[in-house]
């Protein structure tokens, strides 16, 4: 493995108290949880006790003040390593809090971000809809002003820690004759008119707690509004690169557990009286992941820090969740293969990994519309190229 040279010494004391967590309080409980379909939320209580959540926030909101982003990369490697992907402490810290954080008025952030970085308040967002997943623009769910609320209306699937949440914030339409005016609603558990659907059964990540959200006339006090309610598209779309960057953190992590699992495993298992790791096979293909996590690895600390210094462009995030999420794929079903007919069961670890890899090339947004992105910040983009959609399509 290829030295890291992002992390300074004390980093690293950070990972050895995470690791220690991680092993105490998430190892053990994994089995559980999968089991169940649910973590408990209890560890959430846990993980904000060690200041694990919301680190980012200052210290009379409930944060430690530390915005360096490579402890938060650091809580998701070992938790990828010790606990399990279902475990959603970043989407609770890094996606969904900073919403508050960025566009909450000084109220709203001390009503809500203190009990968020205690773990008392857990956090989700809800921006997909049945018809509507990387076309945030083309969603239906919509608010109407009234006085001295909004009137919210309308549904959202595929909702992670879709039960545990006790704050929604929530993308909704504020004109009908404006495709990009939205507003973020934060609904709050127990809201007239908030209910949530079945906790959706998914092909892998079972311990994570994905859901619908239904909103049949929730009344939303404006209090409850982040920023102005017709520039939710552009605040979502600010918070897409660090989203996305997030994602690229995990698949990257989650790649380099399944090698350490299948190196270890060729090891071991013995067929023809001599490791399966020592024929040319098993070597070649091991020698040809351990090249490709050690660049996509480079590249992920590269954005890391690019994010630290407020740098981190959306087409740069793209590909780093492109790249890392497919070799993610890629990697675990070599290691799968390697595991021959043991990675097919679901006792061996391997086999829930290849489940649970799967989603990681959909959600945030497609590696297809990253794809698009890329391209159009290489001018290769109908508008820039002087053409209309009918002549393009001739050409």
């Amino acid at each position: 493995m290829t030295p890291r040279t992002i992390f300074e010494p004390e980093h690293e004391l950070f990972r050895d108290s995470v690791r220690k967590f991680f092993r105490a309080e998430v190892s053990p409980q994994v089995e559980r949880w999968r089991s169940q379909g649910v973590v408990d939320r209890e560890t959430f209580l846990a993980a904000g006790r060690q200041g694990y959540l919301l680190m980012w926030a200052p210290e009379e909101l409930g944060g430690m003040g530390i915005t360096d982003m490579r402890y938060e990369q650091i809580l998701q490697e070992e938790n990828y390593l010790h606990g399990d992907p279902g475990l959603c402490l970043t989407l609770h810290s890094r996606v969904v809090a900073p919403y508050i954080g960025h566009h909450g008025t000084d109220e709203q952030k001390q009503r809500w971000l203190p009990a968020a970085a205690a773990g008392e308040a857990i956090l989700a967002v809800a921006m997909s809809e049945p018809a509507a997943g990387s076309d945030l623009a083309g969603m239906q769910t919509h608010a109407e002003e009234r006085g001295d609320h909004w009137v919210l209306h309308g549904s959202k699937t595929y909702i992670s820690n879709g039960l545990l949440a006790d704050l929604v914030i929530v993308a909704a339409r504020t004109s009908p004759d404006s495709r990009h005016a939205m507003g973020l609603f934060v609904v709050e558990a127990g809201m007239a008119g908030f209910e949530r659907g079945r906790k959706l059964v998914k092909m892998g990540l079972d311990a994570q707690d994905t859901a619908e959200m239904f909103f049949d006339q929730v009344a939303v006090p404006k209090a409850n509004v982040l920023g102005d309610p017709t520039q939710g598209f552009r605040y979502l779309a600010q918070a897409l690169a660090v989203e996305r960057l997030q994602i690229a953190i995990g698949a990257i992590a989650h790649a380099q557990v399944a090698f350490e699992l299948t190196l270890s495993f060729v090891k071991e298992r013995r067929a023809f009286g001599r490791p399966v790791g020592t024929f040319q096979n098993p070597r070649f293909r091991l020698a040809r992941m351990r090249a490709e996590i050690d660049a996509t690895q480079a590249y992920v600390d590269h954005c890391v820090m690019l994010a630290n210094a407020g740098t981190l462009t959306a087409e740069v995030a793209s590909a780093a969740k492109m790249l890392a999420t497919e070799l993610e794929g890629r990697v675990i079903d070599d290691c799968l293969q390697l595991h021959g007919g043991a990675g097919y069961m679901e006792e061996y670890r391997i086999c829930r990994m290849y489940r649970d890899a799967r989603v990681t090339r959909i959600f945030g947004g497609t590696n297809e519309i990253m794809a698009e992105i890329i391209g159009r910040h290489l001018g290769l983009d109908e508008r820039k190229l002087g053409l209309d959609g009918r002549k393009s399509r001739e050409g």
